[in-house]
């Protein structure tokens, strides 16, 4: 079993002992994004909307840099600090996925690395 480590400057660097994703034959496992800036790699501004758009703005960064989009993905999950957000998440989710939609889990956590609302992994499948 090969594992390549994807890695890219589209998105937010890795803030703890982890990669921003691996793959192995034709699975990538992507590591939990939350809403930093890639550039400044502090938290976005404009609340909820904004954060939920950057998470998947760095997912799909991660994807492509893997070989390729959230077209691909076959599992995401959310974890929100407030579960009343979960519309928004629906809602921006449908500017960046079209059907067959992956399958989905959403689940509220108590909190999240440097406080913010939203963090999200994903499977992703390439090829057949």
């Amino acid at each position: 079993m090969a594992r390549e480590i994807i890695a890219t400057d589209a998105a937010p660097a890795a803030i703890g002992t982890y990669s921003q994703a691996v793959k192995v034959d034709g699975t990538v496992y992507l590591s939990g994004q939350i809403p930093l800036d890639p550039v400044s790699m502090e938290v976005v501004e404009g609340g909820i909307e904004a954060q939920i758009t950057r998470v998947f703005d760095n997912l799909r960064a991660v994807a492509r840099a893997a070989g390729g989009d959230l077209g691909d993905f076959v599992k995401l999950n959310v974890y929100l600090t407030d579960l009343s957000h979960f519309p928004q998440v629906n809602e921006i989710m449908a500017r960046y996925f079209s059907e067959p939609y992956p399958a989905r889990a959403a689940v509220e956590v108590a909190a999240l690395p440097r406080g913010v609302a939203v963090e999200m992994d994903a499977v992703m499948h390439l090829g057949s």
